[in-house]
């Protein structure tokens, strides 16, 4: 008898398979394509997606345009027709209503300046005003609703960061590099102390000058600005390339647009780093008629702490007297001879002649 019951469970539980599959290949076809095993394990090996960073670029790249600067050259000669010369470089929509930043050397002495954004829209565009110490400018074109770039106000570059160069080298389009950071704070790349650079591997061409160095969520990081040059010409220099900070860009943009140039303050001292505590700076010299000179900072003073601000670098206090407005006074805190001495300073204004 148990024996039976036995039987009849099994012969029941079969039919009721037999039953259930042919309901299901009745409701989806498709399922007789595929082992039935795999259909009832889930064990169909599935490929899985390549790393792309398609997403970062489809967000950042509308707001990344073209621009193209017409310099009319005028011949010698009765009758002969001036010359037009165009320089090629790109620019980021920083603001929905037109403000683009690019770099200063790619519109520089232009008598016509264009932007075409990647729409291919053409549009006019008026310089707003420049800055020579970051090689940056601000244009303006009359458009709203414009794309524009992601930003953080907080983001931070870190060596390792995987970045996207974005833009249009050689005039061969809208193209993106990709490299990482390979540093950050670069200087004794241009002529004062008050710009550190990104240093990456994304490659820089004729024409990306200008562009956006994103991040692999499409954030902006640095305007392109350069590549590495030596005046060795055996040297076969890869892989070295530069982009101004995000944090600096838009601080100098923003001058720019409120006052139509950059205003620093200026202390009028060379200086290096101090090594033995890693704490503060030596000043080396000091400029006569400067607002050091004239508060009685001397060479050899080490300098460790500016206002309420601990010293540990001489770019962080370059960076504090840069953003200073011009007559304000600061406190400086320094060590003289095995004395602490303290100066007030009254920061004057930088110029750059």
């Amino acid at each position: 008898m148990k024996l039976e019951s036995t039987l009849k469970y099994i012969v029941n539980s079969i039919s009721y398979g037999v039953l259930l599959a042919v309901a299901l290949l009745l409701l989806i076809p498709d399922l007789s394509d595929v082992p039935l095993a795999e259909q009832l394990l889930g064990t169909k090996k599935q490929n899985s997606r390549p790393l792309s960073y398609a997403k970062a670029v489809s967000i950042a790249s509308p707001a990344v345009v073209n621009i193209y600067s017409e310099d009319i050259v005028p011949r010698q000669g009765y009758g002969r027709k001036a010359r037009k010369s165009t320089t090629l470089g790109s620019g980021v929509i920083m603001d929905s209503n037109g403000y683009i930043l690019t770099n200063l050397h790619v519109i520089q002495n232009a008598d016509l300046i264009y932007v075409v954004l990647q729409s291919g829209q053409p549009f006019p565009a008026e310089l707003i005003g420049f800055d020579q110490i970051t090689d940056l400018a601000v244009l303006k074109v009359n458009a709203s609703n414009l794309p524009t770039i992601p930003q953080e106000s907080q983001q931070q570059s870190l060596p390792g960061d995987v970045v996207l160069a974005i833009g249009n080298p050689l005039n061969l389009g809208q193209t993106v590099t990709q490299g990482i950071i390979s540093a950050t704070g670069r200087s004794g790349l241009s002529n004062t102390n008050y710009l550190n650079f990104l240093q990456m591997d994304a490659a820089i061409n004729e024409g990306n000058s200008g562009g956006a160095l994103i991040n692999s969520n499409g954030v902006l990081v640095g305007i392109n600005s350069r590549q590495y040059t030596e005046s060795n010409p055996q040297l076969n220099i890869q892989g070295i390339f530069f982009a101004i900070p995000y944090q600096l860009a838009a601080k100098i943009m923003q001058q720019i647009i409120e006052n139509g140039r950059v205003v620093r303050g200026w202390l009028g001292i060379s200086a290096t780093q101090y090594i033995i505590d890693a704490k503060g700076f030596v000043v080396d010299a000091v400029s006569p008629v400067s607002p050091a000179f004239a508060a009685g900072i001397q060479a050899g003073d080490v300098v460790y702490q500016i206002g309420d601000q601990p010293i540990h670098s001489i770019v962080q206090a370059l960076d504090i007297v840069a953003e200073t407005r011009p007559k304000t006074t600061l406190l400086f805190k320094l060590h003289r001879q095995g004395k602490n001495i303290e100066v007030e300073v009254t920061i004057a204004e930088f110029t750059n002649g």
